[in-house]
């Protein structure tokens, strides 16, 4: 293997890479990259045995044909701090992945590409084609409520639902619950769970991506295609619950509120909310919602924020950081807040009452 890349190439590649490198290294190999060069790219896999990425870059120029593995961290760094606009020669001897540019040189260890994982995941060949910036937009709408590191693993991640013509995400960490749909021309009929870190790397890949993404996906495993890359994953095994069944129906009282006015006096109360609960108590009336905190250093905040208010006054208390994440994935500039109940959970949609829809759990008083 001899070739010469750009800088910016081999970079932007090493890239895409680094999030689905192993980071405990179970396997010293896992923390690899799988160098593989032919006779028109050079092409970078990654993998974690749970979720795989490959990307390809472009050759300036090629004497001979290879493939290696080597450390993704080191070579990603080393690449890196070369000048911008230089040109970078990695050549394969021995053992040794050696790299030259105009006034350096360097040699990294490597290991067999023999030894690499296969990752043998089979998703199907019957794609379904969807927007990026469509499918990267209802990640980022769902995906800030799953659960992280819970004992219930079937909440790590993001329940995908594809069927009747729409695309439905939904996450929940037993506190909160997020969804949204967007509309696909479609037959195409699944449902499954995609880890958190599958997801998480997936909204990064779909990131100002213009054009198609392409998903394959079935019972065990997805694969995504977007621009230069393919990124698979399996998935989780186990059923997802009823979320139906938790977002609240019914007679309900409505809030209406500007949601940047919103989000800015909750931000100045709950700096004196308790920083281990991070409570923040609503009282509402017909002119609008008193908004309070306080903390065990007997401190205490307290606004009146003016709101078109209809139904009964009750008195409630949230998790303000839940409110806030909500409030940062709106895209309308207002948003109704429907309460049921001092003890019951309230639901939170644009003015249209469709999609997203997001569930808060209240807090005790």
């Amino acid at each position: 293997m001899e070739i010469s890349v750009k800088k910016e190439d081999i970079v932007s590649a090493l890239n895409i890479t680094l999030g689905v490198v192993e980071k405990r290294q179970t396997l010293p190999i896992l923390a690899n990259v799988l160098f593989e060069v032919d006779e028109d790219s050079f092409r970078l896999t990654a993998t974690d045995l749970e979720s795989e990425v490959t990307t390809s870059g472009s050759l300036l120029d090629i004497d001979s044909v290879g493939k290696i593995t080597t450390s993704a961290k080191k070579l990603n760094e080393l690449c890196r701090l070369i000048p911008d606009g230089e040109k970078i020669s990695l050549s394969l001897k021995s053992d040794k992945l050696n790299i030259k540019t105009n006034n350096g040189k360097y040699s990294l260890s490597t290991l067999p590409s023999a030894d690499f994982p296969i990752f043998d995941v089979d998703s199907g060949d019957n794609p379904l084609v969807i927007p990026a910036k469509d499918l990267q937009e209802l990640i980022k709408n769902t995906s800030f409520a799953m659960g992280n590191q819970d004992w219930r693993h079937y909440l790590n991640g993001l329940f995908i639902s594809i069927g009747d013509g729409q695309i439905t995400a939904v996450s929940t960490d037993a506190h909160r619950l997020a969804v949204a749909n967007i509309p696909i021309h479609s037959d195409h009929s699944f449902s499954g769970i995609i880890p958190r870190k599958s997801i998480n790397e997936m909204a990064k890949f779909l990131s100002d991506q213009p054009g198609d993404a392409e998903l394959k996906i079935n019972d065990s495993s997805l694969e995504l295609a977007v621009g230069n890359l393919v990124f698979k994953s399996k998935l989780i095994d186990g059923k997802f619950p009823d979320y139906q069944q938790v977002i609240p129906s019914g007679e309900s009282s409505m809030l209406e509120i500007n949601v940047k006015e919103f989000s800015e006096t909750l931000s100045r109360v709950s700096v004196l909310s308790s920083e281990k609960y991070k409570g923040i108590r609503l009282i509402t009336s017909s002119e609008g919602v008193r908004i309070s905190a306080n903390n065990p250093e007997q401190e205490e905040a307290e606004e009146f924020f003016p709101a078109s208010y209809k139904g009964e006054d009750l008195d409630i208390a949230f998790n303000v950081t839940y409110l806030q994440e909500i409030m940062s994935h709106m895209q309308t500039d207002t948003c109704h807040i429907n309460f049921f109940g001092s003890d019951k959970s309230c639901l939170l949609t644009p003015p249209s009452g469709e999609s997203p829809k997001y569930v808060v759990m209240p807090l005790l008083i």
